[in-house]
């Protein structure tokens, strides 16, 4: 796992652009902590910061390859091949020769055998750029289900890409600018692909390439979700979706690093783990180690609200104790997660508003910052909801007939709420349900149907599709910044793309086995789950109850209101703040009530911190 960085430029001659690379390379610190590298050459400066996971001593990077006495490609490379043992075996029957035991040098060698059509056969997740010396072009590539995120900003004589935005920022070619979609995007849940927020910025799309030549940039599609129909009957379908489970998370514990699970005691987090620890028990290494995080004072006084019916600590301890895992409980108070140096890495991190979800982005980078004190690999369950049906919006019949993104509807928008203490005009100025509803347009537009199907089960296809393709976007880009924040490697084994594929074409009925949400999961892992958590209804990620926390941000928000210059104010509407702030608090504090003040306060420091030109 790393940080990838790079400048093409048709040009201009970049063999003395030591210091701007190094530059953009800096900023990838956090996200590779153990080595650094540049290449320089005369159309293309390339630069590298290294996780060290497999092949620790060798697999350094930028990667080359030379012919006859020259350099012929370049690579620089993030994330993980999953197959690459496979595919260097293959690519050995081919006459390549390897110097390193890891996969980077597997990617560099499949690209000298199949070129761009390489992708297609890896399976992981990955960021990655090749520059080609021989014929002058760059080729970016991000794996089928964007786990790993990628961005790229032309230039007038070529491209900037990089890892995250700020790479792209440290370059003097690039500005933090932003127009109103771009602001829809900041303010609103519908997670654009390709939208980059920052204007001349774009993210290469999952499953996606984008070609760098001369004369100009040109982007492919290697892989989507496809409508096909669905063979087999529900005990091969069950037996089918272990097995995958089985051999993804087998793996996905590769590694020459410690490797843990997140366990929250729900479902998805609880496959992962039992799996986990079923493989690690088979191979002779010793109990997983898992880790789980709550609030001080959760066990005593957590009070189920509209979408939390019960704690986690419970459920997660005994899951734990059924498969004698090495647990973890990683306690959090409001002054952690209020720490002002906690929520500047947090910004630094994210290079937008974290606004969505308030205090889980502190509270998770806080907990991926203590598993990294005894792992480097984490398994985490991220997308099991959005590929097996598991929230709530695809079984309320409002939510799923809306005529928007089911997860915006009046049942469940509020928990995405940031725009209470937004200037009125900004909002009308801005016409955000317009842009939904356009976004929302262009979405369903993508879907894959099969001729013939039902209305209610291209319904749900429809439905699986907008989660996968844009609202599990977002949790994966949360994942990544937080644990990239702190060195930390997090694999998500529900995305292999094997499983995606197959279980988005399972009926939407088959998928509710027994009518419970998430049936067929539940009955793949019928025999290695404690009944409790195989019943366990779903529970979002944890959120704190305590009223320190909202009391620690109305007195910022406080601050922010004294102070003329606080490039929010123009944004807001100041007697909604006032009245806000003037509001009692409840006997606990409530997330979703909290939206409009996360966002304030997060519009203000990251308008600050980067310097951000609105344009509208």
């Amino acid at each position: 796992m790393c940080g990838i960085v790079g400048w093409v430029d048709f040009q201009r001659d970049l063999s003395g652009s030591r210091a701007t690379v190094q530059a953009m390379t800096d900023t990838m610190c956090c996200r590779g902590p153990d080595a650094e590298g540049l290449w320089l050459g005369r159309r293309a400066a390339i630069g590298h910061r290294r996780l060290a996971v497999v092949d620790l001593a060798g697999s350094t990077q930028p990667m080359t390859v030379e012919t006859d006495g020259r350099t012929a490609v370049v690579l620089t490379f993030c994330g993980e091949l999953y197959n690459f043992v496979e595919l260097r075996h293959e690519l050995e029957g081919y006459g390549h020769h390897f110097r390193t035991r890891g996969d980077t040098e597997v990617v560099l060698r499949a690209y000298l055998q199949w070129g761009a059509d390489m992708v297609t056969r890896f399976n992981g997740m990955f960021a990655l750029g090749v520059w080609d010396e021989r014929n002058q072009e760059l080729l970016l590539v991000r794996d089928r289900m964007g786990v790993k995120p990628l961005y790229y900003y032309p230039t007038p004589g070529g491209v900037l890409f990089g890892s995250e935005p700020k790479a792209i920022l440290a370059n003097p070619l690039a500005s933090a600018r932003v127009a109103a979609d771009g602001m829809c995007e900041v303010l609103d849940m519908v997670k654009t692909p390709e939208h980059a927020v920052f204007s001349g910025m774009a993210e290469v799309r999952p499953g996606h390439l984008v070609r760098v030549r001369h004369t100009g940039v040109t982007r492919h599609r290697y892989w989507t979700l496809a409508a096909q129909p669905h063979a087999d009957d529900p005990r091969s379908t069950v037996r089918h979706v272990r097995d995958l489970l089985d051999d993804t998370v087998a793996r996905q514990l590769v590694a020459d690093v410690p490797v843990g699970t997140l366990l929250s005691g729900g479902l998805d987090s609880s496959a992962v783990t039992a799996l986990a620890a079923g493989t690690l028990l088979r191979g002779g290494a010793g109990p997983v180690q898992s880790f789980a995080v709550d609030f001080v004072g959760a066990d005593e006084h957590f009070a189920p609200d509209a979408v939390r019916g019960d704690a986690d600590s419970p459920f997660a301890r005994e899951l734990a104790r059924h498969v004698a895992a090495d647990h973890t409980e990683v306690r959090l108070d409001s002054e952690q997660l209020t720490d002002p140096a906690v929520r500047e890495r947090v910004l630094a991190a994210t290079d937008l508003p974290p606004a969505f979800w308030g205090d889980m982005w502190p509270s998770l980078y806080l907990l991926f910052r203590a598993v990294r004190d005894r792992c480097t690999v984490a398994l985490s369950g991220e997308a099991a909801d959005e590929l097996f049906g598991g929230y709530r919006w695809f079984h309320n019949p409002r939510a799923v007939g809306a005529s928007t993104f089911p997860w915006l509807t009046s049942g469940s928008a509020r928990y995405f709420g940031g725009l209470s203490l937004l200037d009125r005009g900004l909002i009308e100025k801005l016409d955000i349900p317009a842009y939904r509803a356009m976004r929302y347009s262009e979405a369903l537009a993508e879907v894959p149907v099969l001729p013939g199907e039902p209305a209610a089960e291209r319904r749900m296809r429809e439905v699986s599709y907008l989660n996968l393709t844009r609202f599990v976007q977002t949790l994966l880009d949360r994942k990544d910044r937080m644990s990239m924040a702190v060195g930390l490697e997090v694999r998500v084994p529900f995305c292999d793309h094997r499983l995606v594929s197959y279980v988005f074409n399972v009926p939407f009925p088959m998928k509710t086995l027994d009518g419970r949400p998430k049936g067929l999961l539940r009955a793949a892992m019928d025999d290695l789950l404690p009944r409790s958590v195989l019943d366990r209804v779903k529970t979002p990620y944890p959120a704190t109850q305590d009223p320190g926390y909202e009391i620690a941000l109305r007195a910022e928000l406080t601050r922010v209101l004294a102070d003329r210059d606080a490039p929010v104010l123009p944004l807001l509407d100041r007697d909604r703040v006032r009245r806000l702030l003037d509001r009692p608090l409840h006997g606990s504090s409530r997330p979703y009530d909290r939206g409009g003040l996360e966002m304030a306060l997060w519009l203000n420091d990251w308008i600050s911190r980067y310097d951000v030109a609105l344009d509208f």
